[in-house]
């Protein structure tokens, strides 16, 4: 059983990378205005799993509690400072789309980063972001066929490029060495051959 708390080490690591993918998900917001003026407004859901990829990253990195919520309140608050039209309600939405993706961790007790789990994190976000927008922007007025794809896509997009490619920029990392002494190495090194 690997300790619970925090060393400074983790918490600047995850205050990085949440100024970091706070900087990428405003640039990441053109991408979608741009995919939005093309090919129409269910766009969002097919984008929208890259808005949840620090959580997942952060968690396999440091591997304790909290890590993927504070990730994405760190990530909302810098595009507040930086700002960002939606204001202080990224905040809630950074708060929300943390809380889906620590749920997946809470559920395995924090004991579990696999791929699998990982990308399980990704539609645990796109189900709270989607639970979220749907009471904010009044989906219920929609057609439910809409409805169903909207959830599907964002789902799909949560589990890819939240969790597929975190996973991916995470072993990326971790073959530099750069993530030594972290859980994610710790995990690693006790890993049966």
């Amino acid at each position: 059983m690997t300790s619970r708390n925090w060393t400074l080490r983790e918490l600047l690591i995850v205050a990085v990378l949440g100024a970091v993918f706070g900087v990428l998900y405003l640039a990441w917001v053109q991408v979608w205005l741009v995919a939005q003026a093309i090919f129409g407004a269910i766009t969002m859901d097919v984008v929208m799993g890259f808005w949840f990829i620090v959580s997942i990253i952060a968690a396999a990195m440091v591997r304790k509690p909290g890590a993927a919520l504070l990730s994405e309140l760190l990530a909302a608050a810098t595009q507040v400072l930086l700002g960002s039209p939606a204001g202080l309600l990224l905040l809630v939405t950074g708060l929300v789309q943390g809380a889906g993706a620590e749920a997946v961790f809470a559920a395995t007790r924090w004991r579990n980063y696999s791929l699998p789990v990982l990308m399980l994190a990704g539609v645990g976000a796109a189900v709270a972001s989607y639970a979220y927008t749907w009471i904010r922007f009044d989906y219920g007025a929609l057609a439910p066929g809409l409805l169903v794809a909207m959830f599907v896509l964002r789902c799909a997009s949560g589990a890819l490029l939240g969790g597929l490619l975190g996973h991916s920029i995470t072993e990326a990392l971790y073959r530099t060495g750069v993530l030594n002494g972290l859980g994610i190495d710790r995990d690693k090194r006790l890993a049966p051959a």
